[in-house]
C-alpha cells in the first residue's frame, strides 16, 4: 500500500472539519510528531527498525502545512549528534526533549545542537517510549520494559525521580499530560489500556480491554486537545480513536498503516498522525465540540417551523 492510498483513506474518515489535510512524505520510519506553538512540527524518525542503536535517527521540522522545512534538523552521526531511534518528544522553554531508548536527549529547539543527555542506566530503562511535560516544567518519561513512568525535574539539574510503577501499566507507551486537571495519562501497549495517574502516582484505569469488551488492541500515542477530548492511536489495528470527557469512545480513522505516536496542535486543531511503516504522516482537521461558538443566534418560532406565529409584514 502506497502513501498516497493510505491517506486518502484517513482523510474520509477523520475529514469532519473544514480544516483542509496535508501530507508529509519522505520520512523514515516516523514514531512521533509534536507542535510548537502552532507554527512548527517536528517528527521524530527511527530510520530503520525502531528500537536498533545505530545512530541515524533524525528529527525533522515541517510547518503547519505540512510542508518538510528542514528534513534532517537533527541527525544522530552529524554534527556531533547521537541519536538512534526517537521517540515521543517533549518542549520546555527553547529545549526539544527527545526519548532516546535509554536515555532523554535535549537539543535546542531553534538551532538543533545538542544540549543535554539524561541517562537512565542506574533504572535498568532500556525502552523510553512515552514522553511529556507539564505545566510546572516537569518531563515525565515512560520505560515499557520496566513498566515504569518516571519524573524528571529540570530545574534540579534534570534530576530523576520514580514518579509510578505497576505491572498493570502494562508495557506503558505514549503520555500526555491532561490539559484540564493535569493529571498524567497514558496508553498500555500490551492489552490496549488507557491509565490516568493523579499527583499521588495512583494508577486509575480508564478503559481495560477484554475478550467482553474488546475495542483497543496496541496502543501507541496519545494526546488532547483543548477541549480535554483525548485522542489515542492504535498501532496494529490501524485506528484512531476519540474518547470525550464522558469516556464515550469512537474511532475516528481506520484501515490506517500503523498509526504511531501521534500528536495535536491545540492552536490550529488538527490532528498529527505518523504512520511507521508508511514513510510519512498526516496533518488534519479535527471535529469541534457542537457549542464551541461563543455568539450563538437566538432561536426563533422559523427554526422550528412554527413561523405563522410571526406577525404580517404589510405590503409597500
Amino acid at each position: 500500500m502506497t502513501f498516497a492510498i493510505m491517506v486518502v483513506t484517513g482523510l474520509l474518515l477523520l475529514g469532519t472539519a473544514p480544516s483542509p489535510a496535508y501530507e508529509i512524505g519522505n520520512l523514515q520510519f516516523p514514531q512521533n510528531i509534536i507542535a510548537d506553538d502552532g507554527q512548527v512540527y517536528f517528527i521524530a524518525n527511527a530510520n530503520g527498525d525502531p528500537g536498533t542503536r545505530e545512530n541515524k535517527g533524525f528529527i525533522s521540522k515541517a510547518d503547519q502545512e505540512g510542508k518538510i522545512t528542514d528534513l534532517h534538523f537533527i541527525h544522530g552521526g552529524q554534527k556531533s549528534v547521537t541519536l538512534h531511534s526517537p521517540k515521543e518528544m517533549a518542549i520546555i522553554g527553547s529545549t526539544l526533549y527527545v526519548a532516546d531508548l535509554d536515555v532523554v536527549r535535549g537539543f535546542d529547539k531553534q538551532a538543533g545542537h545538542p544540549l543535554l543527555t539524561i541517562p537512565f542506566a542506574q533504572f535498568h530503562a532500556e525502552s523510553l517510549t512515552g514522553l511529556t511535560a507539564d505545566s510546572h516544567g516537569h518531563l515525565y518519561v515512560s520505560d515499557a520494559n520496566t513498566n515504569t513512568i518516571f519524573r524528571i525535574d529540570p530545574s534540579q539539574d534534570h534530576a530523576i525521580t520514580q514518579f509510578a510503577q505497576n505491572a498493570s501499566l502494562s508495557h506503558p507507551h505514549g503520555l500526555a499530560v491532561h490539559p484540564r486537571n493535569g493529571h498524567v495519562v497514558g496508553v498500555g501497549w500490551d492489552d490496549g489500556k488507557v491509565f490516568e495517574i493523579d499527583e499521588n502516582g495512583i494508577i486509575h484505569e480508564l478503559f481495560v480491554s477484554t475478550f467482553f469488551s474488546g475495542g483497543f488492541h496496541n496502543l501507541d500515542g496519545i494526546d488532547f486537545d483543548r477541549y480535554g477530548i483525548m485522542y489515542v492511536s492504535d498501532l496494529t489495528a490501524g485506528k484512531v480513536w476519540r474518547i470525550r470527557p464522558d469516556l464515550k469512545k469512537e474511532a475516528i480513522a481506520e484501515f490506517l498503516l500503523s498509526p504511531s505516536g501521534i500528536g495535536v496542535d491545540r492552536i490550529n486543531h488538527v490532528i498529527l498522525v505518523p504512520y511507521l511503516y508508511a514513510q510519512g504522516a498526516e496533518v488534519n482537521g479535527l471535529e469541534r465540540p457542537s457549542n464551541d461558538n461563543p455568539v450563538k443566534k437566538k432561536r426563533t418560532f422559523a427554526d422550528y417551523g412554527l413561523d405563522f406565529f410571526k406577525k404580517a409584514t404589510p405590503n409597500e
